[in-house]
């Protein structure tokens, strides 16, 4: 076995939360504090010019406000990168269509500010691995005479050991909602297995099936986002009803159903790398979607329409990609990126590109060669074969109907796995 070093993030309790927890209340009510100043200032700057700040720009401007010293100088810095993250998010919804996308909020509810997480860069924290200690500095406004900072004594799982890390990179606070939890950002030296082996499958990343597979030896799977759909319907209907969309019961809401979009994510990344092992593939090769929201000749927005735009917005792609490389790194399987330029609109056996070859959105017909692909499965073959091009043998197997007929895998909520779609229970 190899040993590489990654990055892990690691959930401690707080022993002294008593001690502690009006301190690390002063520093949330804080950071939302900055958040509601730079939503403002980001506001006007829009309004007057259309124009959104970046955070190093919204940081100059506000390093002179009071409110900025209310936290160390990189935790505030790290609030307003957040800020103008999720601006910029808000404004590529708005450029694709979305017209009910909104900016984002201030943090407050009724008079009240929420408690905000907390993140503390290298100059902000000083880590005790002997004696499970963590030292979270204070900003210089809320500093007094007789303590500069938090001291915080944690307690991590048993299987984790902070002192064998490389380096712990960040501590975060964040509130859960009945108490204040440490998120530990660390460098880890991890063992690495051998790759299964030298095959590859190809990978679309799409609308109504969140992920289509093709195999190098000849056989598909797709992956609907039917549950994802479900959930987004479900929640949205519910939050709805809320008085406030800012409510206590507004938050929970939200906050389940991130959850829940979560253990999707994770359970499928750890799916599809558990059937790489099985099928012995030693490369992943994904289609690279950050262009997606593009018009590949002409740089405009694409149009997906109305409901393919909320849904496309929806898509927790970075997400998903962060849980498939790093479970997939633990297997020793390679995860490759590569354009998604032209693969929706190629065949895949004869390389023919045409825009009415797919004559909508579930079905590819080749006009020139007669191959019936399921769009996707065509796309994630399209995909596979810019890292490894299709033997003879792949090409005689193409008769079998496999592009056509692709085996699918539905997530069972009951049972929390994906399951082939016959075997799922009601």
């Amino acid at each position: 076995m190899a040993k590489q070093v990654v990055t892990r993030t690691y959930t401690a309790s707080i022993k002294n939360q008593q001690q502690v927890s009006d301190d690390l209340d002063s520093l949330g009510f804080a950071a939302s504090k900055l958040w509601n100043v730079g939503r403002w200032t980001c506001s006007r700057v829009w309004d007057e010019i259309d124009y959104i700040p970046e955070h190093d720009e919204l940081t100059a401007y506000l390093k002179s406000h009071e409110r900025y010293d209310d936290l160390h100088s990189q935790s505030s810095q790290r609030v307003l990168q957040e800020l103008a993250e999720a601006f910029n998010g808000w404004y590529g919804k708005r450029r694709n269509g979305d017209t009910k996308a909104n900016p984002p909020g201030y943090r407050k509810h009724g008079d009240e500010h929420p408690r905000s997480t907390i993140t503390f860069k290298a100059a902000g924290f000083k880590l005790d691995t002997q004696y499970n200690r963590v030292r979270l500095s204070k900003g210089s406004n809320l500093k007094e005479y007789w303590s500069d900072f938090i001291l915080c004594e944690y307690e991590t799982r048993p299987d984790v050991d902070l002192s064998t890390v490389e380096n712990v990179q960040q501590v975060r606070g964040v509130w859960t909602g009945n108490e204040w939890r440490l998120h530990l950002v660390c460098k880890v030296k991890i063992e690495v297995l051998e790759a299964p082996g030298e095959k590859t499958v190809g990978v679309d990343l799409g609308i109504n099936n969140f992920a289509a597979l093709a195999y190098e030896d000849g056989h598909a799977e797709l992956y609907p986002l039917n549950c994802l759909k479900q959930d987004d319907y479900y929640f949205s209907k519910r939050i709805a009803r809320c008085d406030d969309s800012d409510s206590e019961q507004a938050t929970r809401l939200s906050q389940k159903k991130s959850a829940r979009r979560t253990h999707y994510f994770h359970t499928l990344s750890k799916h599809i790398v558990r059937r790489c092992v099985d099928e012995r593939v030693g490369t992943i090769v994904v289609g690279d979607i950050s262009g997606i929201r593009e018009d590949e000749e002409h740089g405009e927005a694409k149009n997906w329409g109305k409901h393919g735009n909320l849904d496309l917005h929806s898509w927790a792609f970075n997400r998903f990609s962060d849980l498939l490389d790093y479970k997939a790194e633990m297997e020793g399987i390679t995860v490759e990126y590569v354009s998604e330029r032209d693969t929706s609109k190629s065949c895949s056996c004869c390389g023919r590109k045409r825009d009415s070859n797919r004559v909508e959105r579930g079905l590819y017909v080749c006009n020139e060669c007669g191959t019936v692909a399921n769009a996707d499965v065509n796309g994630a073959e399209n995909i596979r074969e810019k890292v490894s091009p299709s033997s003879p043998n792949l090409s005689v197997n193409r008769s079998n109907g496999w592009l056509a007929q692709p085996s699918t895998f539905l997530f069972d909520k009951e049972a929390g796995a994906f399951a082939p779609q016959e075997q799922v229970t009601s």
